[in-house]
C-alpha cells in the first residue's frame, strides 16, 4: 500500500473534553460518525441552537440554570476521510468504532 494517497476534505468537529478519553467529537451520525460540519459558522450555529434548547428547558423549569448555561462544546478544524471519519490536529482518528 506504500504510495497509496488517501483524499481527505476539511470539516469541522464539535468536541468534548472527557475524563477518560480525553478529546473526543461529541454528535455522531446516524452511521456513529463524527458530524461533520463545512464551516466554524455552521458548527457554532448548532452549538447555539443546542444551547437556545437548554435554556428553554430552564425557563420550563426542567434543569438547573447552571446546567441551561454551561457550555462544554467547541470546535476542531479535522481532516474528513472518504469513509466518514476524521483525524484531528493531534492524530486522533474516530469513525463509528470510536466511542
Amino acid at each position: 500500500m506504500s504510495g497509496d494517497t488517501v483524499t481527505t476534505t476539511p470539516g469541522f468537529c464539535i468536541y468534548i473534553d472527557t475524563i477518560c478519553q480525553g478529546p473526543i467529537p461529541v454528535w455522531r451520525d446516524e452511521n456513529g460518525n463524527p458530524l461533520i460540519y463545512q464551516s466554524v459558522a455552521e458548527a457554532q450555529r448548532e452549538i447555539a441552537e443546542y444551547l437556545m434548547e437548554r435554556l428553554h428547558a430552564f425557563l420550563a423549569g426542567d434543569v438547573e440554570f447552571e446546567d441551561a448555561m454551561t457550555v462544554e462544546d467547541y470546535i476542531v478544524p479535522v481532516d474528513v476521510l472518504p469513509d466518514g471519519s476524521v483525524i484531528d490536529a493531534d492524530g486522533n482518528h474516530f469513525g463509528n468504532n470510536n466511542s
